[in-house]
């Protein structure tokens, strides 16, 4: 297992808002709907009524996933 992939696996689990996914991704709200729908990003997780949030491992492996890509 690659370094990188140790470290992800040993974080402790964290919900990320929307705010942190805007952030962390360099996308807005609307983009990631939309990439949402189309499966190409993680999957959003209900929290409550009006309220969602992301995996943060499964956003951070997204990340990593899209630099592979580019090398």
């Amino acid at each position: 297992m690659s370094q990188q992939n140790e470290t992800m696996a040993r974080r402790e689990p964290r919900i990320l808002r929307l705010s942190d996914v805007e952030q962390k991704s360099g996308f807005k709200r609307a983009h990631i709907y939309n990439l949402m729908s189309q499966g190409k990003f993680p999957k959003s997780v209900r929290l409550g009524v009006r309220a969602v949030g992301w995996d943060a491992a499964e956003v951070d492996h997204w990340i990593a996933d899209r630099l592979q890509d580019r090398t």
